[in-house]
């Protein structure tokens, strides 16, 4: 069942304007990540990570509990049969998601054992029979994340052909990282970086399905590359950028949805994050396991990356966010420590320029 704290089951889907997102990112994007880039950014689409329609069928948890304060936020999901991929995307109809994301770009062994990511980019046929299942059911948008291609079929037309059949079946959004992938030889990590980025191969997707909505990701990490990109397609997913110096999604709202009302400081939004996590360490521990600070932290380290005393704050947190019993004030403590860094740095100057 889901956290009624977290769930209202009288949300609206959002109309979605996917002109930039957050890429859903294993272990990264979870509902406390979720909810402090939503701070940061007002437009910006955030995706949860992958959760298997395994997890969602048979598993003790509530892998499905968000804040309504994320809209619009998208389930990513992974999984293969029809009928499991339709009975998620029900629930998460139910829960008040905004759009269902089926997950066709992950090379893991674990995911391609389970039969879906990246090695169903050889089932189009596959692919497009959950999309036509899932869209008999839900209302909300059923949308595709996948690869430019896998392993030797990695031609446009083989990319080309997964994307028609795909279409054919109903879905009108698809967002392709602009890199193959291997699945044998490369680890997850090495299928990030080591095949190279073909950026022109998505434009040419655009170019060929223009009523089609097309996303391009791979290796955004500015986003005056993001404004680069939206010259050729409907929109950006930034990934690890986004995770690291999560600041960047502040100038999102500004640059790219021509929102000039002022994105919050580095500062409101630790008061903010530092409520949020009194609430949530207050809230009823579900299926034996509560929420500790460092479960919330852990998303902040970058928060003033590239500011001084940016390192301080990110030591600060790793070495005292960590324990059981840690209280949510560790948030003001580190603020403390990087706000004397920077005043002792500046004495330092000032006493230089005497």
């Amino acid at each position: 069942m889901p956290n009624l704290k977290d769930v209202d089951y009288n949300l609206t889907p959002a109309v979605i304007d996917r002109r930039f997102s957050v890429a859903p990112m294993l272990d990264w994007t979870d509902k406390h990540c979720r909810y402090f880039h939503r701070l940061i950014s007002q437009h910006t689409v955030l995706y949860t990570e992958m959760v298997t329609t395994g997890a969602i069928i048979f598993g003790k948890g509530d892998y499905l509990g968000f804040n309504a304060a994320e809209q619009p936020v998208a389930l990513q999901l992974g999984g293969s049969d029809p009928s499991d991929m339709t009975r998620c995307a029900v629930k998460a109809q139910e829960y008040g998601y905004d759009e269902v994301n089926i997950n066709v770009g992950c090379p893991s062994d674990r995911v391609q054992n389970g039969r879906f990511g990246a090695c169903l980019m050889a089932e189009p046929q596959t692919v497009a029979d959950c999309v036509n299942a899932m869209q008999g059911q839900i209302d909300i948008p059923v949308t595709v994340k996948s690869r430019i291609g896998i392993d030797d079929m990695d031609e446009y037309k083989d990319l080309s052909g997964f994307i028609q059949q795909v279409a054919d079946a109903g879905c009108d959004t698809f967002i392709v990282h602009a890199r193959k992938a291997w699945l044998k030889g490369l680890s997850p990590k090495q299928n990030r970086e080591v095949p190279p980025l073909m950026y022109e191969r998505v434009y040419q997707l655009k170019q060929e399905f223009p009523h089609l909505h097309i996303s391009i990701n791979g290796g955004v990490t500015n986003l005056d590359d993001a404004q680069t990109h939206l010259a050729h397609v409907d929109g950006v997913m930034m990934g690890r950028e986004a995770y690291s110096n999560p600041y960047i999604l502040s100038e999102v709202d500004r640059l790219i949805y021509g929102n000039n009302q002022g994105a919050l400081s580095r500062i409101e939004i630790v008061k903010r994050m530092h409520n949020y996590t009194v609430e949530q360490l207050a809230a009823p521990i579900q299926y034996g396991q509560g929420t500790k600070v460092w479960h919330i932290a852990r998303h902040m380290l970058g928060l003033f990356q590239g500011e001084p005393g940016g390192r301080v704050w990110r030591r600060y947190l790793s070495e005292n966010a960590v324990g059981r019993d840690t209280s949510p004030d560790v948030l003001f403590q580190a603020l403390e420590a990087l706000i004397e860094t920077q005043a002792a740095s500046q004495a330092y100057l000032d006493s230089r320029t005497d």
